[in-house]
């Protein structure tokens, strides 16, 4: 699973959920905040550590 962060449309807060990829794709993301479903996902950072050295 991984995080997404997004913002509701309704209540305008932010909030971050562990979904499947999948789950994100059909839409099942909903506010916790107000229930709505009207979110929009917004773009997070991420960094990947290896063990491998370039």
């Amino acid at each position: 699973m991984s995080q997404y962060i997004f913002l509701c449309q309704d209540c305008h807060k932010e909030f971050t959920l562990s979904l499947h990829i999948a789950d994100v794709e059909k839409g099942g993301a909903a506010c916790p905040h107000c229930g709505s479903k009207r979110v929009t996902q917004e773009v997070m950072a991420f960094s990947a550590v290896t063990s491998k050295k370039s």
